[in-house]
């Protein structure tokens, strides 16, 4: 069966919507993995342990920390800055108070600055890879472990680095579940009382 001229012009179009629809659909997660990968746009790297390498050469870390706009928490690090030798695994705090009378739940995005290091800071674990649910009046300690891979000597923009800045924000996000259902149960008990 021939197709005629309108037949082939529409598969064709409609065939452009597909493959336009599919590249959409994949450039978040490929430019997620492509931030990952290089370092680019300040994000960090991931390690299961530390380096095998530590140098005499130090650097300062420093640390920063913001709340969206309607975060209800107070958010800061414990330490401002701390300089740590490349390639040795340093561990630092943040604290987070919940000041309301309600669970609140919160997620914490990061960068780093200068961009060009963000490829050798490597974080080992930290509170920015879960969820994190504050009770009512709630205060906790929350630790990020991490390490400047001696690599970064290697590479020609980021080895005049000096400085990084770890910078972290906080952003209210849904109860998870079993939380807003213990919120919603406790709601419930206390006004049938």
């Amino acid at each position: 069966m021939a197709m005629d001229g309108n037949s082939k012009t529409v598969v064709k179009l409609v065939s452009v919507v597909v493959v336009m629809g599919g590249l959409a659909w994949a450039s978040v997660p490929f430019y997620d993995w492509f931030c990952r990968v290089t370092g680019f746009g300040g994000t960090t790297g991931t390690a299961s342990a530390g380096s095998q390498e530590i140098l005499d050469e130090t650097i300062k870390v420093r640390f920063s920390a913001s709340k969206e706009r309607d975060m209800p928490w107070e958010f800061k690090p414990m330490q401002r800055e701390v300089e740590i030798r490349l390639g040795e695994t340093g561990l630092a705090f943040f604290e987070a108070y919940n000041p309301t009378d309600r669970p609140v739940a919160g997620q914490a995005s990061y960068n780093v600055t200068p961009y060009e290091a963000g490829g050798f800071f490597d974080k080992i674990d930290c509170f920015c890879f879960t969820e994190q649910v504050l009770q009512p009046g709630e205060r906790v300690e929350m630790p990020v472990t991490y390490f400047v891979d001696p690599e970064i000597l290697q590479d020609r923009d980021a080895k005049y680095t000096h400085t990084i800045t770890l910078s972290y924000t906080f952003y209210e996000i849904d109860l998870p579940e079993e939380q807003a259902a213990l919120a919603t149960d406790g709601e419930t008990s206390t006004t049938t009382n």
